[in-house]
C-alpha cells in the first residue's frame, strides 16, 4: 500500500496512510507482554522499522536507523497502577508517498520537501499515557539541508501535518533534534519560498540595478554640468546620486562574486559596512538639501555671506559623511560587543 499507491487525491492518500499507522499500532501492541524487570523487542521489514520497550526501572534511548527518542518512562510508570509502561517506536521508511509534505498547510506559497522518515511512537497497554516531560527526538536527514529553507517539526493529525506542541530543539547538516509534548506519528519537513525561481529573480535584480545605474548616472552629470542660476547649491543632490550610485554599483558586484565573498567573513563584514555607509549617507544628503530648499523658500531671496560661509560646499561634505561615517562605527561597536 505504501510503495504501490499512485493515487493523486489527497483524501484517499491520508486514509491510506491513516489505516497504515493505525495496522502498526495494532499489531505491534500484541508484542506487550508483562515482565518483572525489562525486555525489549525490535524488528526491521522493507517499510517499517519497530523498536517495543517494556520497562518499570529506568529511561530507555530508543533507536531505528535514522530516527531516535529520549522519553521519561519513569514519570509515566508513576502514573500508572500498574506501575509499568510499554513505549512503542516505529520508523516508516516510505510513508511519504501517503502522508506527503503537501499536506503541511503553514504556507501556501512554498515548496515542502520531507526530510526525514515518518516516525511514530506509542504507549501501548497503558492505562495513563500522559507525559511528565516533552519527548525530544533525534531525526537524521534523508536529504540534502539546505540552509535557505525553513524547517519544521510536524505530526500527523488524521487529515494533515501540523506544527502544535512541536518545536526544532536543535539542527545541523545531518540530523535534528525535535521536542514534542504528546506522542504521535512526527516527521521533520523543510519548506522553501517559490514567488520566482532563482534564476529569474537573478535576472529582474540585475536588470534593475543597472536600469538604476544609468539612471542615477544621468542624474549626477545633469546635476553637475548644468547651472542654472548661480544662486543655486547642487553640492547636496550631486553628492546624493554619487553615494547612492556607488551604493548599488557595490551592490551589483557584491551579487555577482557573492560564491567568491561568501566564504571571507572579513570582506563580507567590509562590504556590509560600506553598503550601511552609502545607503545612509544618502539620507544624510537628503536631509541637508531639505535643509538648504527651507532655507531658500524662507528667505525668498539669495542666501546671506553669513549663511553662505556656514553653508559652504566643504562644511557639507563634511558634515554629510562624517555623520554617515560616524553612525556607522557605532553600529560596529555594537555589534562587537554584543558578539
Amino acid at each position: 500500500m505504501i510503495s504501490g499507491s499512485s493515487s493523486s487525491n489527497p483524501a484517499e492518500l491520508a486514509s491510506f496512510g491513516n489505516r497504515v499507522l493505525k495496522t502498526s499500532e495494532k499489531l505491534i501492541s500484541t508484542l506487550v507482554k508483562p515482565t518483572d524487570t525489562s525486555n525489549s523487542v525490535s524488528f526491521t521489514l522493507a517499510a517499517v522499522g519497530s523498536r517495543l520497550r517494556v520497562t518499570l526501572d529506568k529511561i530507555p534511548r530508543l533507536d531505528t536507523t535514522n530516527s531516535s527518542v529520549d522519553i521519561d518512562l519513569i514519570g509515566i510508570t508513576r502514573n500508572n497502577t500498574e506501575r509499568s509502561v510499554a513505549v512503542a517506536f516505529m520508523s516508516y521508511n516510505m510513508m511519504e508517498n501517503l502522508l506527503k509534505p503537501d499536506f503541511f498547510n503553514k504556507s501556501n506559497d512554498t515548496i515542502k520537501t520531507m526530510m526525514s522518515t515518518v516516525i511514530s511512537a506509542t504507549l501501548p497497554k497503558t492505562t495513563n499515557s500522559k507525559l511528565t516531560k516533552p519527548v525530544n527526538f533525534t531525526l537524521k536527514h534523508i536529504r540534502e539541508f539546505d540552509p535557505s529553507g525553513s524547517l519544521f517539526c510536524v505530526y500527523w493529525n488524521i487529515s494533515e501535518w501540523i506544527v502544535d506542541g512541536c518545536s526544532v530543539l536543535n539542527s545541523n547538516s545531518s540530523h535534528t533534534v525535535c521536542s514534542c509534548e504528546h506522542l504521535s506519528t512526527f516527521a521533520l519537513i523543510m519548506q522553501y519560498r517559490t514567488f520566482l525561481s532563482d534564476s529569474l529573480m537573478e535576472l529582474l535584480n540585475l536588470v534593475c540595478v543597472i536600469v538604476g545605474l544609468v539612471f542615477f548616472t544621468l542624474a549626477l552629470l545633469t546635476f553637475a554640468l548644468c547651472r542654472w542660476s548661480p544662486g543655486v547649491n547642487n553640492v547636496a543632490r550631486i553628492n546624493i546620486c554619487i553615494s547612492l550610485l556607488l551604493a548599488h554599483l557595490l551592490f551589483l558586484l557584491t551579487q555577482q562574486f557573492l560564491s567568491l565573498i561568501r566564504p571571507l567573513q572579513v570582506l563580507c563584514a567590509v562590504i556590509s559596512g560600506l553598503l550601511h555607509f552609502l545607503f545612509l549617507s544618502g539620507f544624510v544628503w537628503m536631509f541637508i538639501e531639505a535643509v538648504l530648499l527651507f532655507i531658500c523658500v524662507k528667505s525668498l531671496s539669495q542666501i546671506s555671506s553669513k549663511k553662505r560661509e556656514v553653508l559652504s560646499s566643504g562644511f557639507l561634505c563634511v558634515f554629510g559623511y562624517v555623520v554617515a561615517l560616524f553612525v556607522v562605527c557605532v553600529s560596529v561597536r555594537v555589534v562587537v560587543i554584543l558578539s
